[in-house]
């Protein structure tokens, strides 16, 4: 979704090697994760709910909210945002919910979803995921008790 994904994935990977999985405010923009300033990679946080899946927002769908610029694949996802924007943001800032749940910060991909009673979790890798998955709301509970201690790190 990048448009230049090898960029994105060698950056990454110096992070990662500099940082040792923790993110500091170089990764943020605000207390949302974003590449090159796009909450989400640009996907649409509305279409995890309408549609299942994510879906590539377009630049002329773009909304700024919380320090971060967000796309939408149509002007009705926009809105619908725009109206209720905790109700579609990823939790925890985009960053990754197992890496949260384990007290460090990591970026996400669109593909690494799933939303669980009625909100959107990110994860790193569909690989990282599996791994969340294993214990979902001890994960969650875990997460849930080390955000307030990282988002002041992010500040």
């Amino acid at each position: 979704m990048t448009p230049f994904p090898f960029l994105r994935n060698m950056a990454l990977a110096i992070v990662m090697s500099c940082t040792a999985l923790t993110a500091g405010p170089a990764l943020a923009d605000g207390k949302i994760y974003t590449s090159w300033g796009v909450a989400i990679d640009g996907a649409d946080p509305v279409a995890y709910f309408t549609e299942g899946k994510p879906v590539e927002g377009k630049r002329e769908f773009s909304a700024d909210w919380n320090g971060a610029t967000w796309r939408f694949a149509s002007a009705e996802h926009r809105a619908l945002f725009l109206a209720d924007p905790e109700r579609y943001a990823p939790q925890y800032g985009g960053y990754c919910a197992w890496a949260v749940s384990q007290g460090y910060t990591a970026s996400t991909e669109p593909e690494s979803w799933r939303i669980v009673d009625g909100k959107l979790y990110l994860n790193y890798s569909r690989s990282v995921q599996k791994d969340w998955e294993q214990d979902i709301p001890a994960n969650i509970t875990k997460a849930d008790a080390n955000w307030p201690a990282i988002q002041s790190d992010l500040d």
